[in-house]
């Protein structure tokens, strides 16, 4: 049995149809825009200045090499292989490992002015990959597809024609739920006020995330992960040097943004019996609490950050008026 609906709004057409075992997910949206123009925004998938994937909201679309028959990656969980490649007009990504599909984006020109940019996805499914569909997947899939829609009317014409893409709570739960998390370092070189605040230190510890396109690089954005609780002690390149002395131990907290991105570090002394036993307790609660203002702040900043329709429109802007 196969099934087929349609769905419309004033931007886009979806289609989907479900047969046993596969599914075939269409989007497709008019694009105020000439084809050479949208064409070129679709060339640039993957890249270091992609415009379209909705990063940092969502981890970004990434290769082994330019973009072309061959490259092989992905964006978060889900891995593919570029399989086929007309510059301008279409690329097609292979699903791999598991499961048979692929998915595709074509442009085809409508006038002078207009274009149809058509996002294609078509998979089979065993019976525990239907219901992930079913449930979550579907959902997923079509508000990232959504959002690239939008950037490509952001960075093609500045504006998207009507409302942006709104995301459903399943897809804020799924987002907020797989958000990458911190993963624990060595205190960074880079990190010089928190390795030279003490002349020997009881505690140290590293935690660190990358900075996705599209967010902030400089340390004082990140200030916040502390939430202003403690004072600044000093400013050095990429680094801020937060802390505070007590009787019982001593701490900094050093926020630094370097390569890509964001360590928050923290060191140590105590000056006596009692500090120590204080610090014994705090430290069984310490990691958990700094993964989690770390992560929090990193998906707060990447949510009010600028979209990457945005950023290339901007970009374009400036290099006219320059």
């Amino acid at each position: 049995m196969t099934i087929r609906y349609r769905m419309e709004n004033i931007r886009t057409r979806m289609e989907v149809s479900m047969a046993k075992g596969q599914v075939r997910d269409v989007h497709t949206r008019v694009v105020r825009a000439p084809l050479d123009t949208v064409g070129a925004l679709i060339d640039r998938l993957g890249g270091d200045d992609d415009p379209l994937f909705p990063t940092p909201r969502w981890s970004p679309m990434r290769f082994d090499r330019p973009l072309g028959v061959g490259a092989d990656g992905g964006h978060g969980p889900v891995r593919y292989r570029v399989s086929a490649y007309e510059p301008g007009r279409r690329i097609r990504f292979d699903f791999e490992p598991g499961p048979s599909g692929y998915h595709e984006i074509r442009v085809r020109e409508l006038g002078p002015e207009r274009c149809e940019v058509e996002h294609v996805l078509e998979q089979r499914f065993g019976a525990a990959e239907r219901l992930l569909w079913e449930t979550l997947v579907k959902t997923v899939h079509g508000a990232v597809v959504e959002e690239l829609f939008d950037n490509i009317e952001r960075a093609a014409t500045g504006a998207v024609s009507g409302t942006p893409v709104r995301e459903p709570f399943r897809v804020r739960l799924a987002n907020r739920l797989t958000w990458p998390r911190a993963r624990a370092v060595e205190l960074p070189a880079g990190a010089r006020l928190a390795r030279a605040a003490f002349a020997h230190t009881d505690f140290q510890d590293a935690w660190r995330m990358e900075i996705l396109p599209g967010m902030p690089e400089s340390p004082e954005a990140w200030q916040g992960v502390l939430r202003g609780a403690f004072p600044v002690l000093g400013r050095e390149g990429g680094e801020i040097l937060l802390g505070k002395d007590a009787p019982h131990l001593d701490f900094r907290a050093s926020i630094l943004v370097a390569d890509g991105h964001v360590t928050l570090g923290t060191v140590v002394r105590t000056h006596h019996v009692g500090g120590r036993l204080y610090f014994a307790l705090v430290r069984r609660f310490h990691p958990l609490m700094v993964r989690l203002m770390l992560r929090r702040t990193h998906r707060r900043l990447a949510n009010a950050a600028p979209s990457a329709g945005e950023r290339a429109y901007s970009a374009r802007a400036r290099d006219y008026s320059g």
